[in-house]
């Protein structure tokens, strides 16, 4: 049976060799950022902080940049608590984000179909654009961009052990950040 695509961006599942899963960050999206943020987007550290010192993230726009983490939760907005909650464009909010280097994700993957020979690979991401009816994310593992090469944004870890995923297009894959913000500068290289 062929897989059924439900993109809803990269959601922490555990982490490797580590107690601390589960683990979420605090992080602050100024006003002036014109980018939506969707729950399970992925984001990077800007180099700034609000009035209180808490750092702030952007969402990660090209597939070349170290990354932070993905967004799992998105500060409530006092003027509208109908969901879905996601970061609109042009607010300031607070943005929860799985953001230890050794986290591991759940993505669908897109333009390609996977194999079993690709573990162990290096890939970047691809963004379909977020959903405000869901407030999920649409960004996926992107196929198109396997590599060895250490500047790949993820390293492809194995695919989900699930009934509803088999190994094929749009299968479901946990992947981990090769080029995370609080690791080296570069990524580790592909089999």
């Amino acid at each position: 049976m062929a897989n059924v695509s439900r993109v809803n961006g990269f959601n922490p599942i555990d982490t490797l060799g580590d107690v601390t899963s589960g683990r979420v960050g605090i992080y602050a999206v100024a006003a002036a950022d014109a980018t939506a943020i969707y729950i399970g987007d992925l984001v990077k550290l800007d180099g700034s902080s609000d009035a209180t010192g808490i750092p702030s993230v952007t969402k990660v726009a090209t597939t070349t940049v170290p990354i932070v983490g993905a967004v799992v939760g998105v500060s409530i907005d006092p003027t509208n608590l109908n969901p879905p909650q996601y970061r609109s464009a042009l607010a300031a909010r607070y943005v929860f984000v799985a953001d230890n280097p050794n986290q591991l994700f759940e993505v669908q993957s897109s333009n390609g179909t996977p194999a079993v020979g690709d573990i162990g690979m290096n890939a970047t991401f691809a963004d379909a654009g977020g959903s405000t009816t869901t407030g999920l994310s649409g960004m996926t593992v992107d196929f198109g961009t396997l590599t060895t090469l250490n500047t790949a944004q993820f390293k492809l870890v194995k695919f989900s052990q699930r009934a509803d995923n088999e190994i094929g297009a749009s299968a479901k894959l946990i992947v981990k950040i090769n080029l995370h913000q609080y690791n080296s500068a570069t990524g580790a290289l592909g089999v």
